[in-house]
C-alpha cells in the first residue's frame, strides 16, 4: 500500500505504538495495523530522523538539493531535445506531421510526454497519428504513382502544362482526381507550367489612319463560331538581333488559332496573309460577314489591308490607339505561344527552328491543347462538340 492514504496523525499513532510494544516486530505490529511491514519501517525511520537536532533543516536543504539536480538534468534533455529538432527540421516548415514524425523518431530516448510537452504537441494527437501511419504509406504510394503520370503528362506538353490542364488531362484518361491534390503533388516534386511575363509592346501605330469603329468594346466573347476574330503582330528572336514576325487571326468563339503567317518583314502582306489563311481554313463562306478586331498597327490601317477585307468581306474593328486592353485577347495568345515555345530561353537559334516550333505549336494549340476558358478542351474539340450540339437540338 502507498502512504498516500494514511494521515499523518494515524502515522505517528503507528509509530507511537510500535516503540511501545517491548519485543514488537515491524511485522506483527504492521499486521495489527493492517499495513505493510516496510511501509511502517519507513514511518519510523523517518521519525527518528526528524527528531535528531537540525535534521529537519538539513532535510529541507537536501530535499531542494535534490530537486535542483532534477531540475537541471530536465533542462539539459530539453536543450538536446531542441538541439536534436533544430538539426531535423534542417529549414523545413515545422508541419504537425513533421513534428509527430520527429517524437516517433526520438521517443525511445527521451519519452513520448516529454517531448509533446516541449513541442507543444497534443499525445493523443500523437497516437492518432501513430495509428494511421499504414494510411498514409498507402496515400504516398498512390501520390507516387500519380507523379508519374503527371510528369509524363507535362512532358507531353513540352513542359507547358499547370495543374488546371494536368487534371483535365487525367480525368479525360478516367483518373478521378481532385485539382487540389494534381497541384500539391506537382508542387511537392517541382513540377511546374510555365507563367506569363510583361509583353513586349511592339505595336507601332499610324496617327493618320482613317478611323475605324470599335465593335468588340472589349468584349472578347462570341456565341458562334467564325463570327469574330481579333489579330495581332508578335516578334520571333532568331539571334544576332535578328527577328522573324509572327502574325495570328483568333475565333473568339472557340479561341481556335484560324489563320497565321510568318516572315522576316512587317510589311502589310504578314497581316492579309494571316487573314487569308484563316479564311482558307473556314471553307467555301470563308470569313463572309464577320468582324476582324484589331490595334492601330500601321499594317492593320493600311489601304492594302482594307482592300482584303472589302474583297474577304470582312468588317473591320481598331481599338483605341495606345490601348492594349482593347485587343488583350491577341496578345495573350502571342505571349502564350512564346512562353510555351521559348520555355525560359531568350531566341531560336535560327528561322527554321523558330518556324517549326510555332507550326507546331499551333496545329497542337487548336487541336489538343487544352483552353481554360473551353472547359479544359482544345478548341476544334470545341467546335466540333458545339455543332453535334447544334445538330442534335
Amino acid at each position: 500500500m502507498g502512504t498516500s492514504k494514511y494521515s499523518l496523525e494515524f502515522r505517528a499513532d503507528a509509530v507511537a505504538l510500535y516503540r511501545g510494544t517491548p519485543g514488537g516486530s515491524y511485522a506483527s505490529v504492521a499486521k495489527d495495523l493492517g499495513i505493510n511491514h516496510e511501509t511502517l519501517r519507513v514511518w519510523v525511520r523517518d521519525a527518528e530522523q526528524a527528531a535528531r537536532p537540525g535534521a529537519g533543516e538539513a532535510g529541507a536543504i537536501e530535499k531542494e538539493n535534490r530537486q535542483l539536480r532534477a531540475r537541471v538534468k530536465e533542462l539539459e534533455l530539453e536543450r538536446e531535445i531542441l538541439r536534436r529538432a533544430a538539426k531535423y527540421f534542417g529549414g523545413r516548415d515545422q508541419l504537425v506531421s513533421s513534428r509527430f514524425q520527429f517524437v516517433d523518431d526520438l521517443r525511445g530516448a527521451f519519452g513520448v510526454k516529454r517531448l509533446c510537452r516541449i513541442l507543444k504537441l497534443s499525445r493523443s494527437g500523437f497516437y492518432r497519428w501513430l495509428a494511421g501511419a499504414d494510411a498514409r504509406a498507402g496515400r504516398a504510394r498512390a501520390d507516387a504513382e500519380l507523379a508519374e503520370r503527371i510528369a509524363q503528362i507535362h512532358a507531353e506538353s513540352d513542359g507547358t502544362y499547370g495543374a488546371p490542364r494536368v487534371t483535365a488531362e487525367l480525368r479525360d484518361d478516367g483518373v478521378r482526381v481532385n485539382h487540389k491534390r494534381v497541384a500539391r503533388v506537382m508542387r511537392a516534386r517541382g513540377i511546374v507550367g510555365f507563367h506569363l511575363r510583361k509583353k513586349v509592346r511592339t505595336t507601332i501605330p499610324e496617327p493618320s489612319a482613317t478611323p475605324v469603329p470599335d465593335l468588340l468594346r472589349r468584349d472578347f466573347t462570341a456565341h458562334e463560331p467564325n463570327t469574330k476574330y481579333v489579330g495581332d503582330i508578335t516578334y520571333l528572336p532568331i539571334g544576332g538581333g535578328q527577328f522573324l514576325y509572327l502574325a495570328t487571326v483568333l475565333d473568339l468563339y472557340s479561341k481556335r488559332l484560324a489563320g497565321w503567317s510568318i516572315a522576316d518583314h512587317m510589311r502589310t502582306s504578314l497581316v492579309t496573309d494571316a487573314l487569308k489563311a484563316a479564311a482558307a481554313a473556314r471553307g467555301a463562306a470563308g470569313l463572309r460577314g464577320a468582324i476582324f478586331h484589331s490595334d492601330n498597327g500601321a499594317q492593320y490601317v493600311s489601304k492594302e489591308f482594307a482592300q482584303v477585307c472589302e474583297e474577304l468581306g470582312v468588317a473591320r474593328s481598331r481599338g483605341a490607339v495606345g490601348t492594349s486592353a482593347d485587343n488583350a485577347t491577341a496578345e495573350s495568345l502571342n505571349a502564350t505561344m512564346k512562353r510555351e515555345t521559348l520555355q525560359g530561353r531568350k531566341r531560336w537559334n535560327g528561322a527554321r527552328e523558330a518556324r517549326l516550333a510555332v507550326f507546331r505549336w499551333a496545329t497542337r494549340y487548336n487541336t489538343r491543347r487544352r483552353h481554360s476558358r473551353l472547359g479544359q478542351i482544345s478548341p476544334i474539340t470545341y467546335e466540333l462538340r458545339s455543332t453535334t450540339l447544334a445538330t442534335a437540338a
